[in-house]
């Protein structure tokens, strides 16, 4: 298989890092690009996004998004199959993808329903969310990022079912 990108978005607790992760382990020659390391590269000066972000923010988070795609691109032109995942929603998906020159490239987009979302939440350890709410990322994702790519409602699949679907539904993006 030649080299192409794969972008996996969705809420936080959707399964983005797992099934990236999954996926980049089925494929012969992949690296997992992930994109929120990008955000913690910034010692000093960060500013979070919330839900009524600063611009600084939103120029922020579309550094993290250019330098992510940039590093998927590296990987491809060196003949790896770049899983790249992140938050990404409404408009800056077009604009991610805008980014991003390898082809082909797959739009992955995990929608599970809200309440299992809550539940891995719940059961992570760890808390994503901040001053945002499973339903407030939820409606968002779903009212305000275009339909692009495959839109895949993970919520009664395991993580390898998941990855079956990705790699045998998902259409390259043009």
């Amino acid at each position: 298989m030649a080299s192409a990108v794969y972008l996996i978005t969705g809420i936080q607790a959707s399964g983005k890092s797992t099934v990236a992760q999954a996926l980049a382990e089925r494929l012969p020659r992949s690296a997992h690009v992930r994109g929120d390391a990008f955000r913690r590269f910034v010692v000093n000066g960060r500013v979070e996004m919330s839900p009524e972000p600063a611009p600084e923010a939103l120029d922020q988070l579309r550094l993290r998004h250019r330098l992510a795609a940039h590093a998927a691109d590296e990987y491809a032109a060196a003949g790896f199959t770049a899983v790249l995942q992140d938050n990404i929603f409404g408009d800056l998906l077009p604009w991610t993808i805008a980014q991003i020159r390898t082809r082909p490239l797959y739009v992955v987009v995990l929608a599970p329903q809200p309440a299992a979302v809550a539940a891995r939440e719940a059961a992570r350890g760890k808390s994503a969310y901040g001053t945002f709410t499973v339903e407030d990322l939820d409606t968002g994702l779903r009212e305000t990022t275009p339909r692009l790519g495959l839109w895949l409602d993970s919520t009664d699949l395991t993580v390898e079912q998941t990855v079956d679907a990705i790699l045998t539904r998902a259409q390259p993006h043009h």
